[in-house]
């Protein structure tokens, strides 16, 4: 899919965008983009909303429609899941399906991704309206993970698939330690219910409190052991906290770490 074919569709959405960035701004926003990407953006309208947080959604040109980046990190994450998974087929020849999920799930789960936008510089380019966090640190949040996938979706669009896939392999994968990703077991759930099955125990995740509103909230889940509370953890999804509160019963229970 080419940027010329696709770009008319978001004309009505894009040219919103482009009215609020004065030249200057603009000018400073495209040397930034292109610095990301490595090469001069063709729409920077595109890229404007890929780095609009759901929280400063505002109206569009269209009436009574209020558009974010949400919309492009859905591209964006099918785009980066694609090709991730062909590169890891490729890579591993001879690796089951259950392998080549786990790893791919490891290299795009939502902290690596929140890591990896700050360092290649997504944080100073996000808006957002940090009046609506209600004091959660945004650094702490999925934003920029989030921002990192609607950047995907955006050079998909703007640059198309061959660009696109080009910017995944060499730019975002270069930031992971491929062999440490593998050997590193960070599934803390699957061990923590394989240690209770070993021992004849019972175990259970329980979600024990939620803060925050829509577009920051945090989760608390506590692990009990035969139905008393062992550990605790928090994470901005049920299943993050989970893995958290897994984390810290398998710590307490001195777990060594797991290799594939």
């Amino acid at each position: 899919m080419q940027a010329a074919s696709t770009n008319t569709v978001f004309e009505p959405i894009l040219s919103f965008f482009r009215l609020r960035l004065g030249n200057s701004e603009r000018k400073k926003f495209r040397r930034s983009v292109e610095h990301i990407i490595g090469e001069a953006p063709s729409n920077i309208g595109l890229y404007q909303l890929a780095f609009r947080h759901t929280s400063a959604s505002k109206e569009t040109a269209i009436k009574g429609f209020k558009e974010s980046n949400e919309r492009l990190e859905y591209l964006g994450d099918a785009v980066l899941g694609m090709v991730i998974a062909e590169f890891l087929f490729k890579k591993f020849p001879y690796k089951d399906e259950g392998f080549l999920t786990e790893i791919r799930s490891r290299i795009v789960n939502r902290e690596t991704l929140n890591i990896i936008a700050r360092k290649i510089g997504l944080e100073n380019l996000i808006e957002y309206d940090g009046s609506r966090n209600r004091g959660i640190v945004p650094s702490r949040t999925s934003m920029y993970g989030d921002a990192l996938e609607a950047l995907v979706g955006a050079i998909y669009l703007d640059k198309g698939f061959r660009f696109t896939r080009g910017f995944i392999l060499k730019e975002l994968l270069g930031h992971y330690d491929l062999e440490a990703l593998i050997s590193n077991n960070a599934n803390y759930k699957s061990r923590l219910i394989e240690w209770a099955q070993r021992e004849g125990k019972k175990v259970e995740f329980i979600i024990i409190s939620e803060r925050g509103n829509n577009h920051f909230r945090e989760f608390i889940s506590q692990v009990t052991v035969n139905d008393e509370p062992f550990a605790q953890g928090s994470g901005y999804s049920k299943k993050k906290a989970e893995q958290s509160a897994a984390e810290k019963a398998c710590e307490q229970l001195q777990m060594k770490p797991v290799s594939n």
